[in-house]
């Protein structure tokens, strides 16, 4: 990719946009950015409780059923990692119009499908959308809010970033409840509207423009890649594996993204990448993009298992389901706001050393399900992990990407959403795999069908709390804060100019 205007907000040019006055001016822009991904990050996972309705509105099984996220998640696989590019070369308007109209277009065309292969079509141009919200969103933040007052401002984007999933299924159920599934869309779509319009009428253009030309080859091996993995990982346990296997596409799709990452690296030295993997060769941006991927696939696994738990084991409806877990996303929003100044005020270390050990407690405790595990007690384990997770991901986020130069922001949000996206998918895939494969285990030695789940579930957890040991290493590694040169070494590499 050859640049063509190398102009681009340095880390001291980032410091002079947060000036004293730069609150009132700048930060409206976070707020409306926040309001747009807030809305659009909810639909991720708000078909979770609609499957069953959908499988029997338009007559499909489970397995084409679940393409409604499977879909969402493989789009936004092998979308966000072009975004790294595409927001270096569009303004911030024209990103948030761009962003905003496509999900806007998805959701009008999923209200109103008239069979299933439609509405799976307006996932695929709702999760279009959602890829470039969040890493304009985080490039935005960085470049525009002053080092000394991030972790306020993580904190509140936490409720975007974080809550967001944790609060669709909640609120899926409570609107089939009382409603049809097609107002899951109807309602969000004048929400998008007005936010859309909104935050156009108040939006101020934040950076340089950097025109460039897009390495297509790398846009081939990125979508082949990314999506590949994500699709093979979201098969794994089905009964009928098709002509290629799960692993057969997740293993193929390593290979591509091999690939990929040899070419990045090719052309880092002769111009510059698609997506910038130099990114990674700053260490606590390395160590908190696998400290927050590792807990955000513990979270996803964990929001996956309690579902299956309290509906197919215990037999709560969707609404029930909802109204129980939505404790946690409620405490982790709440709470976002604290842990950002608590952040500012004493650092890092307090808040993600407890976060993980919170993780680690909480996962370790669903591990011991049995059959009539009182409710009480679920939902304080629940809140316990939400909340552990609060006092993890706004630390990191901020630390991650503060630890870089500023023409890294873009490409390092990038990465991180990619990295969500494959982390979802694995945490799905082995959640699916160690519950399927410890019940029949199970169910083989003799035990019952209840009994047989309850191992599996067990077994699932025991596997998420295994993994939180890693985020507990890695909490350790971080910094309590950032060293005054952070953001503003160029040993990373700036951006060719040619």
């Amino acid at each position: 990719m050859t640049t063509t205007d190398s102009t681009t907000l340095d880390a001291p040019a980032a410091r002079a946009a947060a000036a004293p006055d730069a609150p009132a001016r700048t930060y409206p822009v976070l707020r409306w950015l926040v309001a747009a991904t807030f809305t659009v990050i909810l639909n991720e996972t708000v078909m979770v409780n609609a499957i069953p309705r959908l499988m029997a509105q338009f007559d499909v099984g489970a397995r084409a059923a679940q393409w409604l996220s499977t879909a969402f998640m493989l789009t936004m696989a092998v979308v966000i990692p072009v975004t790294g590019w595409f927001l270096q070369r569009v303004t911030t308007r024209q990103a948030f119009t761009v962003a905003m109209s496509v999900f806007g277009v998805g959701t009008l065309v999923c209200a109103l499908a008239p069979t299933f292969p439609v509405l799976v079509g307006g996932r695929v141009v709702q999760a279009a959308g959602t890829a470039v919200m969040m890493p304009l969103l985080m490039t935005t933040l960085m470049t525009v809010v002053d080092e000394r007052d991030r972790g306020r401002v993580m904190g509140n984007v936490t409720l975007a970033i974080s809550v967001a999933p944790a609060l669709g299924p909640a609120l899926s159920g409570v609107v089939l409840a009382a409603a049809g599934w097609r107002w899951l869309f109807g309602l969000v779509l004048p929400v998008v509207v007005l936010v859309g319009a909104a935050g156009l009428r108040r939006l101020t253009d934040v950076g340089e423009v950097r025109a460039s030309r897009v390495d297509w080859a790398s846009v081939v091996l990125s979508a082949l890649g990314f999506g590949a993995l994500v699709y093979g990982l979201s098969r794994v346990g089905e009964e009928h594996p098709g002509a290629v296997p799960a692993w057969g596409w997740a293993l193929g799709g390593v290979l591509v993204v091999a690939g990929f990452v040899l070419r990045q690296r090719a052309l880092t030295r002769r111009s510059e990448p698609l997506l910038d993997l130099r990114a990674l060769t700053h260490r606590t941006y390395a160590v908190s993009l696998a400290m927050q991927s590792l807990a955000f696939l513990t979270m996803l696994g964990a929001m996956i298992l309690l579902p299956l738990y309290l509906q197919d084991l215990r037999g709560l409806s969707p609404l029930q389901t909802g109204l129980l877990v939505a404790p946690g996303g409620v405490a982790m929003g709440l709470l976002g706001p604290v842990v950002g100044r608590v952040l500012d005020r004493v650092g890092a270390r307090p808040l993600v050393v407890p976060g993980s050990l919170g993780v680690l407690a909480s996962l370790a405790a669903l591990s011991r399900l049995a059959e009539g595990t009182p409710y009480v007690l679920l939902l304080a384990v629940q809140v316990l992990l939400m909340v552990s997770l609060a006092a993890l991901f706004t630390p990191a986020f901020t630390l991650g990407l503060g630890a870089l130069p500023a023409h890294l922001y873009a490409h390092g949000s990038s990465l991180l959403g990619t990295a969500q996206q494959v982390s979802a998918a694995v945490g799905t895939a082995l959640t699916v795999t160690v519950l399927s494969w410890r019940s029949a285990q199970l169910a083989a030695g003799g035990a019952g069908e209840a009994a047989a789940y309850v191992g599996g579930v067990r077994a699932a957890f025991s596997v998420a709390a295994i993994l939180a040991v890693g985020v507990v290493g890695l909490a350790l590694l971080l910094p309590n804060r950032l060293p005054p040169t952070a953001g503003l070494e160029s040993g990373a590499g700036a951006p060719a100019a040619h």
